[in-house]
């Protein structure tokens, strides 16, 4: 297994440290910093925001280091600081022409850049490995205004999917992509994607926290599911119609009425306006505190992912499928570019008439039999591999040099 032992990362990206939820980038950031010295950097706060009073108590912190009221570098651990930019950028996603867009997003950047050396210098950083988790416009010229020793841009979705980004990132993304000594990505889909802007770029596996996911620690079943008999089929996660096909489960619900599905997640609008809500056997729990999902999958007899596939989806890795392996359960879901590497663990399926079979499938094996496999399976899915396979690429890249 390779390693990167004794050197100084800097990691910028779209969630802050402060983001209560698990991140890619934060884990990799935790399992860097077992040998090296690491400064995770927040995103910078844009004007927008900074006159925005109900943004949020973290967003009011970083107010606060901004006004001077409390420190800007942070340690979190042994080997790892977090720093919160003191320089305000300007709101600039707006502005109609790219190349206009991108003369104030460079005056954006060295605001950013200043705050980021400031720290570098602060912490007697050197030959700086600079990652950036997939940051198209704010990291833009940081490779050229902080001069690192290594550039890694890392992609872990489509974020042009999505319209904020795809307006000039577009143009930019694949500029960005280009540029980086090194591109690396979650899904072999992303990977071949970074390929056609740039041929240094490598698979390196996804990373899970699967300890919460062991079925030796479920106690028992949740009490507001405790009570339905049949087929338990589940869903956990975010319920949004931009990555979930409601179509679908309304007709697979309305098909096997003698099944239950149980969606445990907050819903969207779509979801709340759905047909889903006017069928019996379909059961809307709520959002739940993350200790509390292991034992509602324990309690489903299938669990599914029924990703709608689109320009966002089809990338994607599935992490809620892994932890549904490791609670050993048979799981379907719909089959993307990424979910071949799960083949031989989960039914795949394309449409009703298939998620039908698959469904059925499930049902009828001896789910005890294949448990021990399927968890066997989701751990070897760890951020430990993840990040000896980047410290691989860098060392390739190195070695060139």
């Amino acid at each position: 297994m390779m390693s990167v032992y004794n050197r100084d990362i800097v990691i910028v990206g779209l969630q802050p440290w402060y983001t209560k939820i698990g991140s890619n980038c934060k884990s990799l950031a935790a399992e860097f910093s077992k040998h090296n010295r690491v400064l995770y950097v927040n995103a910078p706060i844009d004007r927008r925001t900074a006159f925005n009073r109900h943004a949020g108590e973290e967003i009011d912190h970083h107010k606060a280091v901004i006004s001077g009221k409390a420190p800007s570098l942070v340690q979190i651990s042994d080997n790892m600081w977090n720093l919160y930019p003191t320089s305000v950028i300007e709101s600039i996603n707006w502005l109609p022409f790219t190349s206009l867009f991108s003369a104030f997003n460079r005056v954006n950047n060295q605001r950013f850049a200043r705050n980021i050396r400031k720290a570098i210098q602060q912490l007697d950083f050197k030959n700086v490995i600079l990652f950036n988790d997939n940051d198209i416009f704010r990291s833009f010229y940081l490779k050229e205004l902080l001069q690192p020793s290594v550039y890694i841009y890392y992609s872990r979705d489509n974020i042009l999917a999505v319209d904020y980004w795809r307006r000039h990132g577009q143009t930019l993304e694949p500029k960005h992509i280009a540029k980086a000594d090194i591109g690396v990505a979650n899904s072999l889909y992303l990977t071949e994607r970074l390929k056609k802007y740039n041929p240094e770029s490598y698979y390196i596996g996804q990373g899970c926290n699967l300890e919460l996911f062991n079925p030796m620690h479920v106690k028992a079943t949740p009490a507001d599911i405790a009570h339905l008999k049949g087929p338990v089929i589940g869903y956990v996660g975010a319920l949004t119609s931009l990555r979930l096909d409601i179509p679908l489960l309304v007709n697979l619900a309305s098909e096997q009425r003698d099944w239950n599905f149980v969606l445990v997640g907050h819903e969207d609008e779509d979801f709340k306006k759905s047909a889903l809500h006017g069928l019996p056997n379909v059961h809307f729990t709520g959002g739940k505190p993350m200790a509390e999902l292991p034992a509602y999958v324990h309690a489903f007899d299938v669990c599914i992912n029924p990703q709608v596939v689109n320009d966002l989806t089809i990338g994607n890795y599935p992490l809620k499928v892994d932890e549904y392996l490791a609670m050993g359960k048979p799981v379907v879901a719909t089959r993307t570019p990424t979910m071949k590497m799960f083949e031989e663990q989960v039914y795949l399926a394309e449409d009703l008439t298939s998620y039908l079979v698959q469904l059925k499938t499930a049902l009828e094996s001896n789910p005890a039999a294949h448990a021990a496999n399927r968890r066997a399976f989701a751990l070897t899915h760890t951020w430990e591999n993840s990040a000896a396979a980047l410290y691989e690429a860098i060392q390739t890249y190195e070695a060139r040099l």
